[in-house]
């Protein structure tokens, strides 16, 4: 989640309260799709109210699944996404790294790249990388980096 930090907060927790509840009433978890378009219709009824938010939503249905949604209620699939002020950076390494075909151990590296980048030259983007592959069981924490361990211990720069 990008965005104002209360905002994204509320938001995050609302949108799990949420779907928790709709896995309670139809015994079945709620679809990325659907949990996607709740949040886009919850924001989109806030438009204009002055929310800043952007996030992704992502996981594994039938295959996998990643949706963007923004504090106007947009809402896009596509395989790759950046939020936030840094995402311009992100986008940078991810159009010239990206394919479909990319093994997880590939996509990692990729993925704590364009982190990076986007953290590094950003002067509000956090300091915290942690990356996470979601797959048809659910989802497995990979790593959890602070960005300047990364720019000084594993990209060298001193």
């Amino acid at each position: 989640m990008a965005g104002g930090a209360a905002d994204c907060s509320f938001w995050e927790r609302e949108l799990g309260r949420r779907c928790r509840l709709f896995e309670l009433r139809n015994k079945k978890r709620i679809s990325v799709c659907a949990a996607s378009k709740l949040l886009a219709n919850i924001t989109y009824a806030y438009k204009g109210y002055g929310l800043s938010m952007g996030t992704m939503i992502a996981g594994y249905d039938d295959q996998p699944q990643l949706y963007y949604v923004d504090s106007d209620g947009t809402r896009l699939k596509h395989d790759k996404f950046s939020v936030g002020s840094g995402s311009t950076y992100a986008y940078g390494v991810l159009d010239s790294g990206y394919s479909y075909d990319l093994s997880v151990e590939d996509a990692i590296a990729l993925g704590r790249r364009a982190i990076y980048h986007a953290t590094h030259r950003d002067a509000y983007s956090g300091g915290t990388i942690n990356l996470y592959h979601v797959h048809e069981n659910g989802w497995t924490k990979h790593e959890s980096f602070d960005m300047n361990t990364l720019h000084y211990d594993v990209y060298g720069y001193n």
